[in-house]
């Protein structure tokens, strides 16, 4: 049986100010995708009648809607395996939510638009009702549980282990080419180079060495490696976490401290409703405001700080940095539609600091 891959939706590359030192620039860009650690990361399943897609019928000048829906079979697929990420003791923790509007990564099961996942915190810049993570396949079929672990891996950071520089492949790219170009892919030149033959920058890579046992690790038919020699015959990654998949998942997300304080809730706006240009008051409650709640930090100060996106840089735009602020100050700050934001949690204990980011549309 043909290998079917997943193809992440590509996210456009961030612009960051000129001038920046190489390492401030490395740090943002190695970062930029990560949540901040001890979040929860809220998932739903898209099965109402109108949770669809709408797409040409070949030759007809038709069109017909294609459900986002999975039966429970092919869920119970997907919630087994953020069980089994869980598990691996990363700071990161899931939760299952009803509500599209509550949830960071949106779920849908369309058949025959393959298997994709924004990648860690790009799936803030979907809309609310849009799908940040697609099943394109039968989850239950033998092998295909691997699946489903892939684009759990992508929603928490991870790219495409075949892309690193490290892995030192040398392809065959016009092989390459044409067995993507057939089915079941069907895959344009573009999309093979962005998903097979692109390599990764050093500051994107998943670990400072190539693991050919990743999850992230697609396998490959014999005739498209030409170096490593020993891969010449085929690349047959065994299908489960890997332990290199842990090390990176550990690294980027540590368990939190026993006694340290409740969990991170991604930050994002409610739909504001404004028009061009318009601006909207908006408030950062930390303890109280469901939707814009960061933490509650127990006894201990914090300090939260808003920041604007400007030309790659946060920009400070409300809050106080002066290491006394109340663990229950309110933030108040205006924001623009269209424009991004990120906050940043430091807190003055053992627990250390985070950000995040929200997206105001």
């Amino acid at each position: 049986m043909t290998a079917r891959y997943c193809s992440p939706a590509q996210a456009p590359a961030p612009a960051f100010a000129t001038g920046l030192a190489a390492e401030r620039l490395s740090a943002l860009a190695s970062g930029r995708r990560m949540w901040v650690n001890g979040t929860v990361l809220h998932y739903c399943f898209f099965d109402r009648d109108t949770d669809a897609s709408v797409i040409p019928v070949p030759g007809t000048g038709m069109t017909r809607r294609v459900s986002w829906a999975g039966a429970g079979e092919q869920r119970d697929v997907v919630r087994e395996c953020f069980e089994e990420w869980r598990h691996l003791g990363i700071g990161i923790t899931f939760a299952e939510a009803d509500d599209p509007s509550e949830a960071e990564l949106r779920i849908g099961f369309q058949l025959g638009a393959g298997s994709w996942s924004a990648v860690g915190r790009d799936a803030l810049q979907a809309g609310r009702h849009e799908r940040t993570m697609n099943f394109g396949w039968d989850l239950t079929a033998p092998g295909e549980r691997g699946t489903a672990l892939h684009e759990i891996g992508h929603a928490l950071g991870m790219l495409h282990e075949h892309q690193s520089p490290f892995a030192g492949i040398h392809w065959d790219d016009e092989a390459v080419y044409a067995e993507m170009a057939g089915p079941p892919h069907h895959w344009s030149r573009e999309r093979t180079h962005d998903n097979i033959l692109r390599k990764l920058g050093p500051d994107e890579v998943n670990g400072s060495v190539w693991d050919p046992h990743s999850i992230m690790e697609f396998p490959f038919p014999s005739g498209l490696v030409l170096e490593p020699e020993q891969y010449r015959a085929g690349l047959h990654p065994p299908g489960p976490l890997s332990a290199a998949d842990k090390e990176f998942a550990l690294r980027w997300y540590p368990p939190a401290h026993p006694a340290g304080p409740p969990a991170l809730v991604p930050f994002r706006s409610a739909p504001l409703g404004l028009g061009p240009g318009e601006q909207a008051d908006f408030v950062v409650d930390p303890p109280q405001t469901r939707t814009y709640t960061l933490g509650t930090f127990g006894d201990s100060d914090a300090v939260v700080v808003v920041f604007e996106e400007r030309d790659g840089e946060p920009r400070y735009l409300a809050g106080q940095d002066d290491g006394g602020t109340p663990h229950n100050a309110t933030i108040s700050a205006r924001l623009v539609k269209g424009r991004r934001y990120f906050v940043r949690v430091r807190l003055y204990s053992a627990w250390g600091s985070g950000e995040t980011a929200v997206m105001c549309w």
